[in-house]
């Protein structure tokens, strides 16, 4: 991957880039949901994406937060298509006893959240996010050999082009530096069916 490729939405004030790695220094009330159950907007944390048409594809990276701190503190790998229309997976800042590992899927202007809690002392995750199509499959690991499923999900604005990369944010009053290194991109890594045929 060329780190060139990559275009900023809502650019951050303190960051490093180069063909290695990726700093994002957080700023405090920045996130990404959209109304359900809070029933608030948030839309201003900074994406890092590049742009693509390929149908059938697989994006690695491995995100440090071990400076995360503060309550929903996150940083991950997201596919910000517009305001209402993104998915995004990342590991939140609870207390100091556990984090939740988890997703969002956000399709015309409503996000659920998906989670599962995992210990505190975590401090850095593993995603790949795999394209079929207009299909999506999000999985974690923690060593980069061995990944786990999180979540299938379809995307409404899912086909055709579209944008994908990484994302940090504090939605509460906070700042940490989160890092992202060996991002790559590969061959869908998440084989077509072989079960129940279509009807």
């Amino acid at each position: 991957m060329d780190i060139k490729d990559f275009k900023w939405i809502r650019e951050p004030k303190n960051y490093l880039m180069d063909s290695k790695r990726v700093e994002i220094v957080t700023m405090p009330y920045t996130d990404l949901w959209q109304r359900t159950y809070y029933h608030f907007q948030n839309d201003n944390a900074p994406v890092l994406q590049m742009e693509t048409d390929e149908k059938f594809f697989s994006f690695v990276v491995k995100t440090d937060f071990a400076n995360s701190h503060h309550r929903f503190d996150q940083c991950g790998i997201v596919m910000y298509l517009d305001s209402e229309n993104w998915l995004k997976a990342s590991v939140e800042y609870e207390n100091g006893e556990f984090q939740h590992l988890g997703s969002v899927v956000t399709n015309d202007g409503y996000s659920d959240w998906a989670t599962t809690a995992i210990s505190a002392d975590v401090s850095s995750m593993w995603y790949r996010f795999s394209r079929r199509e207009d299909d999506y499959c999000i999985e974690c690991s923690q060593d980069g050999e061995y990944f786990s499923q999180m979540r299938i999900c379809h995307m409404k604005k899912g086909n055709g082009k579209i944008r994908f990369g990484i994302y940090a944010c504090s939605p509460e009053d906070s700042s940490f530096k989160a890092v992202f290194t060996d991002m790559r991109l590969c061959e869908c890594q998440w084989k077509a069916h072989n079960g129940q045929q279509p009807d």
